[in-house]
C-alpha cells in the first residue's frame, strides 16, 4: 500500500479540540506523522477539512428481508459518499438478528459488499418481542458490537432487567430506546398546538423523560453499561444529567434531524419528516444542541431509516416512520457550526471520538497509530439536495431541495480512498 501524505490540510481533531494548518502521513493503513513518507502518494487538501471518518451508530440496513429498501451494498456507497467510514447497524431487520447464524449472515453480506466498516449489533430479546432474552453471550463472542430492540422497547421490566444483568456481567453494551411505549403507541406527532390543528395523533414529550427515567433507574440497579439511542427533549435531558452526575454508565445520542429541523417542518403532512420519535418543539431543538455542545449528549447520528416509497405516500399517521441520513448526515451537521452553535472540533467529538470511545473501538481521532479512517470535506461548498441523486436506495430524505453547505471531496478507509467527489 502506497504511503499518502495529506498536504495543507485543516486538520479537524476532536481528541485535542483543536483545529490547525498542518500535514498528516499515512502508512499501512494507520495514522504516522509527516516525517520519512519519501514516496508518498501526496494529496493537495488546498485548505479544506480533513478529520477522522464517521462513527454512525444506529444505522438501518434492510438486509435480510427487506433489500429492495438497502442493501450493504447500496448503505456502504452511501456511507462512503456522505464521510461515515464505520456504520453500527440495527438489528431491525426480518428476520431479527437474535442468533449466531444471523449475525454471521450479516457480517459475511457486509464484509463482501460494503466499502466502509460495518459493525452488527444484535437483538436484546428473542424476535426483538421483550418476553425471552437473546443469546446474548454466543452473539458477543459472534461479533455483536452491542445490544438493542431498537424502537420496540421491552415492556416487561422483569425482562429487562435481567437481559441488563446478564449483559452487565459480559460488559456488554445494551442501547435502549427511551419512550414509554403505551403513550407512544400510534403518535405521529408531539403534542402541543400545530399537532393538535393538524389533528394527528400525538404524544407527550413526558414519554421520553417516564422512559428515561425506568431505563436509568434499571441501570443504577445492574451496573449494565447503557447507550439511550435518541434524546430529544428538555425533560428528558435534565434526567440524564442527573444519572451522568450520579457516575452511572451512561451515555446518550440524538439524531441530526432533531437537531436541525422541528415539528412545524413536517407543513402540510410531508411524509418525509415523519420520523421516531417525532420531531419535537422549537425549545426542545435547542435543547439538545446545547446538550451537543456541552457534551451532555455524547453522540450525533444519522438514525438511518430506509423506506420506500409505498410506504412513504400514505396519510401522514399511516405512513411509516423514519428518513434515510448516511449521505446528509455532514452537511444538515454543517448547519450547526455555520449557526454558531459548535465548532467543528466538538462537532466532530460527537460525529466520531465519542462514538468510538463508547464501542472501544481506535478510530475517531488522528493521533499516530489510529486507522487512517478519514474525511476531507469543504464546509462552506453550497448545493441544493437532489434526493435521486443519493445512492441510498431509498430516496426519503427530509431535506430535499434543501439548500445546504459542505461537500464531501474524498472519503478513505484504512488509508484506502472509497469515495471521490468527481468535481473535486
Amino acid at each position: 500500500m502506497t504511503p499518502i501524505l495529506f498536504r495543507n490540510a485543516r486538520l479537524i481533531d476532536p481528541e485535542t479540540g483543536t483545529e490547525r494548518l498542518g500535514e498528516l502521513g499515512v502508512r499501512g493503513g494507520k495514522i504516522v506523522g509527516p516525517e520519512g513518507l519519501d514516496g508518498a502518494q501526496t494529496v493537495d487538501c488546498s485548505g479544506r477539512c480533513l478529520a477522522p471518518g464517521i462513527v454512525d451508530i444506529g444505522v438501518k440496513v434492510s438486509e435480510p428481508g427487506e433489500r429492495h429498501k438497502e442493501s450493504f451494498r447500496s448503505a456502504g456507497l452511501a456511507a462512503a459518499a456522505g464521510g461515515v467510514t464505520t456504520i453500527v447497524t440495527r438489528p431491525d431487520t426480518i428476520p431479527a438478528i437474535d442468533t449466531p447464524e444471523t449475525l454471521e449472515f450479516v457480517r459475511r453480506r457486509a464484509n463482501e459488499a460494503a466499502p466502509v466498516r460495518v459493525l452488527p449489533m444484535a437483538a436484546l430479546t428473542r424476535g426483538r418481542e421483550g418476553r425471552e432474552m437473546a443469546e446474548i453471550s454466543f452473539l458477543l463472542d459472534a461479533g455483536a458490537v452491542a445490544f438493542t430492540d431498537c424502537d420496540h422497547v421491552v415492556t416487561n421490566t422483569k425482562v429487562f432487567s435481567r437481559c441488563l444483568t446478564y449483559a452487565a456481567s459480559l460488559g456488554a453494551l445494551v442501547v435502549g430506546h427511551p419512550q414509554e411505549p403505551i403513550l407512544s403507541d400510534g403518535a405521529s406527532a408531539t403534542s402541543g398546538k400545530f399537532a393538535a390543528l393538524k389533528g394527528l395523533p400525538s404524544v407527550s414529550p413526558m414519554a421520553e423523560r417516564m422512559g428515561l427515567d425506568r431505563d436509568i433507574a434499571i441501570v443504577e440497579m445492574t451496573g449494565a453499561r447503557y447507550h439511550a439511542d435518541q434524546v430529544t427533549t428538555a425533560r428528558a435531558l435534565r434526567r440524564l444529567a442527573r444519572a451522568k452526575e450520579a457516575d452511572l454508565d451512561i451515555t446518550a445520542g440524538v439524531s441530526i434531524h432533531h437537531l436541525t429541523l422541528n415539528e412545524f417542518d413536517v407543513g402540510d403532512y410531508r411524509t418525509f419528516f415523519k420520523v421516531k420519535p417525532p420531531l419535537r418543539s422549537e425549545d426542545d431543538r435547542l435543547a439538545a444542541v446545547e446538550a451537543v455542545a456541552s457534551g451532555l449528549i455524547d453522540v450525533i447520528s444519522s438514525m438511518h431509516t430506509p423506506q420506500d416509497e409505498e410506504s412513504k405516500r400514505l396519510p401522514f399517521e399511516e405512513a411509516a416512520s423514519g428518513a434515510i441520513g448516511l449521505e446528509t448526515l455532514l452537511p444538515a451537521s454543517m448547519r450547526l457550526v455555520h449557526g454558531g452553535h459548535l465548532d467543528l472540533p466538538t462537532l466532530w467529538r460527537a460525529l466520531s471520538l465519542n462514538p468510538a470511545r463508547r464501542l472501544g473501538l481506535d478510530c475517531g481521532r488522528l493521533s499516530a497509530g489510529a486507522p487512517a479512517d478519514l474525511v476531507l470535506f469543504d464546509p462552506d461548498v453550497p448545493f441544493i439536495l437532489d434526493r435521486f441523486a443519493l445512492r441510498s436506495k431509498s430516496k426519503n430524505t427530509p431535506f430535499d431541495e434543501a439548500r445546504m453547505q459542505g461537500r464531501i471531496i474524498g472519503t478513505w478507509v484504512a488509508g484506502t480512498q472509497v469515495y471521490r467527489h468527481d468535481k473535486a
